[in-house]
C-alpha cells in the first residue's frame, strides 16, 4: 500500500484508499488461506486507519456508518462489511452518491447500482440537481451533531435548486482541513461552540494551516475571536466559498473584525429555515450564467430573421441539399443560438450593458481582479489590447525576450522604445528559463541613473513560461516599485488561469498580488520598514541595491494587468480569453484609451457561443475548479512519479525536476525535486513562498534524447503519428506534456504504456543492430545530450534605432515599418554571405522577426544586429520550420544606405 507522501492531494488518496479496501475485503470473503487471511486482516485494518482520519471530513458515507462499518470487521461480520465497501466505493467512484441515496444493507436492492454518472446522456445529467456540501464547525455531542444533521435536513423543499448533506467538524485547524480536503464545501456555517485545536495527526495540521497563516498566528488567537477569523483564514485559502457567522456577540463586537467570505451573520438564533435559504442563495449566485443563459433563452424564441448571416437559427443549413451533414454534426442549438443582434435579451461585447456586462462582473469575482474584460480573438489579441491601451509612443518597456510574439508586435503598433530582458539560459535542453529579478532591477537602475526612469512606462513577463516556470509575482513587483514607485505591469498568463483554483499557485498570480499589496502599502508597519531602509541605503551603490531586497514607498501605486487563455487551461471555446485589471489609476488615466484599444482590436462581430463559454468556463472555476485542479496536479503527479520509477523508462527518459530548470541561486528552499522515492512528495507551499521561481508541476518536461531522437521527431514520428498522443511544445531535446483539468487517470497510463513500448522497442532494435548501427545511435545520443549550442542572449539594437548607447532600449517600431520598402532590405545566406560579412566585420541588422519552432520565441527582432553567437544558434539548428527566414534567399537584413537614413533623419530632426 502507497503512503500518504506518496500523494500531493487528499482526492486521490482517499479514492485509492477506498478502492484498495474494497479489493482486501472481497478477499476476505473468498476463504483465504490462513497467512493470507493475517496478511488480508492487517490490510483492512491499515485502510481502515487511514480512511478514518479522512472521513470525518466529507458527508458521504458520513462517520456513523463508517464505524459501523468498523464494528463489522471488528466483529468478523467480513461479508457483511465487503458488501457496504463495495456499495461506498463504487458510489464514489460513479458520483451516485450525488443523485441518490445509496444503501448499504446486503438485503437491500439498488435499482440504479449500474449507472455510472458518466454514462448518462447530457441531456439527463443536466435535469439532475447539483449535490454539494455544507462545513458546520461546532464542537457539539454525537446527539447534538445529528440534532444538526436532522435538522439541516428538514429545511429541504422540493423546489430548491441544489441537494446538500452536512459535515459537522468541531474545531477551527477542522475546518481549515476540510475546505482543504474536501472539494465537495461550498458553504460553511461556523457556530459559537468551535473549539481551536484539531486532533488529527500534527503533520497533516501543520500542512493545511500553513496555507491560512500557519499554526503560529493560529495559536494566537482569542477565544472570542475563533468564529470571524476562521472566516477570515478560509477567504486566503478558498475564497470562491460562502461563509455564515452564528454568534452570541454584539453587532458592535463584529463589525470591526475582517469577516473574509462571510455573506451574513446570524445572531443567537436557531432559524435554520433562514440560514438554509441564504446557503441556496449563495451558491446559486456562484452558478448564475448570465449571458449562457440568455443565449438558451434566445434560441428557444421563434424569431424571424432580417439581419446578416445566413447561418442563424440553421436556415441556410436546413434549406440546403449539400452540407445537411455539418447540421447533423453540430446539432439545432447551436445555430439557432447563433446571431448578428444584440437585442432579444442578448448584450454587445463592444458596449455591454445586460447579461455580458453581468458575466464580466462575475468573472471579475471569482479571478479577484478589479475589471474583467471578455475577449473572442485570444490572448494575442488581449496583450496587443493592453499594450495599446497603455504605451504611448517612446514609452520605454521592459521587455522578457522569450515572450509570446503577440507582445513583441504589440510593441511595434504601440511604437514603444523596447528593452529587452534576458532569461537565464538552460543550454542542455536547448530552452531559457525566465527574467532573474537582478536583470530586471538592474535595467531599471540603469533607466534611472541615466535620467530616463520617468520614461519608463511597463514591465512585461510571461507567468507562468511555456515550460512551467512561475516567477515571485510579489517580490518583484515590491522591489520594482521600490525603484519606479508608478510601474505598470503586465502579467502574460496565458498558460496560468488555472492557477486561481488552488491556494499554492494562486499566490503566485497577478491579481493576488495586487490584492495583497495594495492594503499592506498602507499600513503604519510598511511605512515604517520603508523609512528605515531608506535611511540605511542613502547613497548605495547598484551592487548594494541589487542585493537587498527594495521596500517600495507607501504611496507606491499598483497597478496590474493580466492576460488569460481560458480556452487553454479551463472550460472555453478555442481563443475564449480574459483580461484582468487591478490598476489603482485606470479609471482616471486609462479607461478611455483601453476601451478604444478594445475597441480596435475586437470584432464588431464576436462569436457569442465563445462568450456564453466563457460564462459558464467562470460558473466552474467557482464551484469546482478546486476540485478540477488538485486533480490535474494529482495527474501530473502520479505521471512524474510512474516515469521517474520505471527501471527500463529511465535508461531513455528522465522528467526534469525544479533543480534541473530552476539553478540554485534562485532556489532559496534548496529544494530539487517536487518528488524522490525515499521521501515521497514535498509539500510545494514553502517553495511556493520562497522561491525566485518555481517549476508548475502540472507541465511534464521529459528529456528524449537517450532515444536518439530529437523533440519534434519524436513528437511528431512516434507521439502523434503512431500513437495518437497530441502535445504542443518541444524543444531540441524534450517533449512537454502538459495536463489540463480533463486530464484523466486512464490518459495518464496511456501515456506510460506508450512510454514503456517505445522503450521496450528501442532495446529490442540495439539488442538487434549490427556494430555500425550502435555506433549510430550512439552518435545520435551524444549530439543531443552532450553536444548542444549555446543559447544566445539578445545582442543590442542597433545604433539607427538607438537614442543613444546609454541605456538598452531600442525603436522596434521604426525599424518593422522600414522593412516594408523592399529596397532598404537584402538577403543574406546563413552558411555564405552572412557568415562571411560577420567574420569580416560588418555589422549587420536583421530586418523582420526569426522564430523558430521550436523553441518558438524571437532570436532576432527588426533592427537587432545579428552576432557570432545568434549565427552559430541558427546554424546548429536542426528544426525546419523558422518563421520570418527564407531558406531560399536568407536572412533578411538592412542594407547600409537604409540604416544611413534613419541615422540622417535622425540627426536632421534633432534640435541643433
Amino acid at each position: 500500500m502507497q503512503s500518504i507522501s506518496d500523494y500531493s492531494s487528499a482526492i486521490q488518496l482517499r479514492s485509492d484508499r477506498w478502492s484498495g479496501l474494497r479489493e482486501v475485503c472481497a478477499a476476505l470473503t473468498r476463504d483465504p488461506q490462513p497467512n493470507e487471511a493475517v496478511e488480508l486482516l492487517k490490510s483492512v485494518t491499515l485502510h481502515l486507519e487511514s480512511l478514518g482520519r479522512m472521513e470525518p471530513y466529507w458527508a458521504f458515507p458520513g462517520m456513523a456508518v463508517f464505524d459501523h462499518m468498523r464494528r463489522q470487521f471488528e466483529m468478523g461480520k467480513y461479508d457483511d462489511l465487503a458488501f457496504a465497501v463495495n456499495r461506498v466505493a463504487r458510489a464514489l467512484a460513479t458520483g451516485a452518491y450525488r443523485r441518490r441515496h445509496i444503501p448499504l444493507e446486503r438485503d437491500s436492492i439498488d435499482q440504479e447500482e449500474h449507472d455510472d454518472e458518466a454514462m448518462l446522456s447530457p441531456e439527463a445529467r443536466a435535469l439532475t440537481k447539483p449535490y454539494f456540501e455544507v462545513l458546520i464547525v461546532d464542537s457539539v455531542s454525537e446527539q447534538q451533531e445529528r440534532w444538526l444533521r436532522n435538522n439541516v435536513k428538514s429545511m429541504r423543499r422540493s423546489e430548491d435548486p441544489f441537494i446538500y448533506e452536512a459535515v459537522v467538524v468541531p474545531s477551527l485547524e477542522d475546518a481549515l482541513i476540510a475546505v482543504l480536503f474536501n472539494h465537495n464545501i461550498q458553504a460553511i456555517v461556523v457556530r459559537p461552540g468551535l473549539t481551536l485545536k484539531s486532533k488529527a495527526i500534527s503533520t497533516i495540521v501543520d500542512r493545511y494551516t500553513a496555507r491560512a497563516g500557519g499554526r503560529a498566528s493560529i495559536d494566537a488567537l482569542k477565544p472570542e475571536d475563533y468564529g470571524p477569523e476562521l472566516c477570515r483564514m478560509i477567504a486566503k485559502v478558498r475564497p470562491e466559498l460562502d461563509a455564515y457567522l452564528v454568534t452570541e456577540r454584539s453587532v458592535e463586537d463584529i463589525a470591526g473584525h475582517d469577516l473574509g467570505i462571510c455573506r451574513r451573520v446570524f445572531y443567537n438564533q436557531e432559524d435554520f429555515m433562514e440560514l438554509h435559504l441564504n446557503i441556496l442563495r449563495g451558491v446559486q449566485a456562484r452558478s448564475k450564467s448570465p449571458f449562457f443563459t440568455a443565449l438558451v433563452e434566445y434560441s428557444k424564441q421563434p424569431t424571424g430573421v432580417f439581419h446578416a448571416m445566413p447561418i442563424s437559427r440553421g436556415k441556410s443549413i436546413t434549406r440546403s441539399h449539400w452540407i445537411q451533414d455539418m447540421g447533423a454534426f453540430y446539432g439545432a442549438n447551436i445555430f439557432l443560438a447563433e446571431t448578428s443582434a444584440t437585442s432579444g435579451g442578448l448584450d454587445s461585447l463592444l458596449e455591454p450593458h445586460g447579461p455580458i456586462k453581468e458575466a464580466q462582473e462575475l468573472a471579475s469575482r471569482a479571478f479577484g481582479s478589479k475589471q474583467t474584460f471578455f475577449a473572442t480573438n485570444g490572448t494575442s489579441t488581449c496583450n496587443k489590447i493592453v499594450v495599446q491601451a497603455l504605451v504611448r509612443p517612446g514609452d520605454i518597456v521592459l521587455v522578457d525576450r522569450d515572450c509570446h510574439k503577440s507582445h513583441h508586435y504589440g510593441m511595434v503598433l504601440a511604437g514603444a522604445q523596447v528593452c529587452y530582458l534576458d532569461s537565464y539560459p538552460l543550454n542542455e535542453y536547448s530552452m531559457y528559463g525566465a527574467v532573474p529579478l537582478r536583470e530586471i532591477k538592474h535595467q531599471l537602475l540603469k533607466l534611472k541613473a541615466a535620467g530616463k526612469l520617468d520614461r519608463v512606462r511597463m514591465l512585461l513577463l510571461t507567468n507562468c513560461t511555456f515550460d512551467g516556470l512561475v516567477y515571485n509575482v510579489e517580490r518583484v513587483m515590491e522591489e520594482c516599485l521600490a525603484i519606479k514607485p508608478d510601474l505598470i505591469f503586465l502579467w502574460d498568463e496565458a498558460w496560468f488561469a488555472f492557477a486561481r483554483c488552488d491556494p499554492t499557485y494562486r499566490q503566485r498570480t497577478g491579481m493576488n498580488a495586487a490584492n495583497v499589496l495594495r492594503p499592506k502599502f498602507r499600513t503604519e508597519a510598511h511605512a515604517a520598514a520603508y523609512e528605515k531602509q531608506q535611511a540605511k541605503l542613502k547613497n548605495a551603490d547598484e551592487e548594494t541595491l541589487l542585493n537587498t531586497r527594495l521596500i517600495p514607498p507607501p504611496d507606491a501605486r499598483v497597478r496590474v494587468y493580466a492576460t488569460q487563455s481560458t480556452h487553454k487551461t479551463l472550460t472555453s471555446l478555442r481563443q475564449g480569453s480574459m483580461i484582468h485589471v487591478n490598476d489603482q489609476d485606470f479609471k482616471g488615466e486609462v479607461e478611455q484609451s483601453f476601451h478604444e484599444a478594445y475597441m480596435t482590436h475586437t470584432s464588431t462581430s464576436p462569436n457569442y457561443q465563445i462568450i456564453a463559454s466563457l460564462d459558464v468556463g467562470r460558473r466552474q472555476v467557482e464551484l469546482e475548479g478546486f476540485e478540477f485542479v488538485k486533480r490535474q496536479i494529482e495527474a501530473a503527479m502520479s505521471m512524474r512519479r510512474a516515469i521517474s520509477q520505471h527501471p527500463l523508462l529511465s535508461k531513455y527518459f528522465k522528467v526534469l525536476t525544479v533543480g534541473d530548470m530552476v539553478p540554485p541561486e534562485y532556489r532559496e528552499s534548496g529544494v530539487t525535486s517536487y518528488y524522490d522515492v525515499e521521501h515521497g512528495w514535498t509539500d510545494l507551499w514553502e517553495c511556493w513562498q520562497r522561491d525566485e521561481f518555481v517549476l508548475d508541476a502540472t507541465r511534464v518536461t521529459l528529456a528524449v534524447g537517450g532515444t536518439g531522437w530529437d523533440g519534434d521527431t519524436f513528437k511528431t514520428e512516434i507521439l502523434m503519428d503512431k500513437y495518437g498522443i497530441q502535445i504542443n511544445k518541444t524543444s531540441r531535446n524534450t517533449v512537454l506534456f502538459m495536463t489540463n483539468i480533463g486530464t484523466t487517470r486512464s490518459s495518464v497510463a496511456y501515456l506510460i504504456e506508450v512510454l514503456v513500448e517505445i522503450a521496450r522497442s528501442l532495446d529490442e532494435l540495439l539488442d538487434d543492430a549490427s556494430r555500425m548501427e550502435r555506433l549510430s545511435f550512439e552518435r545520435r545520443v551524444h549530439n543531443l545530450t552532450e553536444e548542444y549550442p549555446p543559447l544566445p542572449d539578445f545582442s543590442r539594437f542597433h545604433d539607427a534605432f538607438r537614442a543613444d548607447d546609454v541605456t538598452a532600449e531600442g525603436d522596434i517600431r521604426t525599424a518593422f515599418f522600414l522593412a516594408y520598402n523592399e529596397k532598404n532590405c537584402d538577403y543574406l545566406e546563413l552558411d555564405g554571405s552572412l557568415k562571411a560579412a560577420l567574420d569580416a566585420g560588418q555589422t549587420v541588422v536583421s530586418a523582420s522577426f526569426i522564430i523558430p519552432y521550436p523553441p518558438g520565441f524571437p532570436i532576432l527582432v527588426p533592427g537587432q544586429v545579428v552576432s557570432q553567437e545568434i549565427l552559430a544558434f541558427m546554424r546548429a539548428l536542426d528544426v525546419t520550420e523558422i518563421h520570418g527566414y527564407r531558406p531560399d534567399l536568407g536572412l533578411r537584413v538592412f542594407t547600409e544606405a537604409a540604416l544611413k537614413s534613419v541615422r540622417d533623419k535622425d540627426l536632421s530632426s534633432s534640435p541643433s
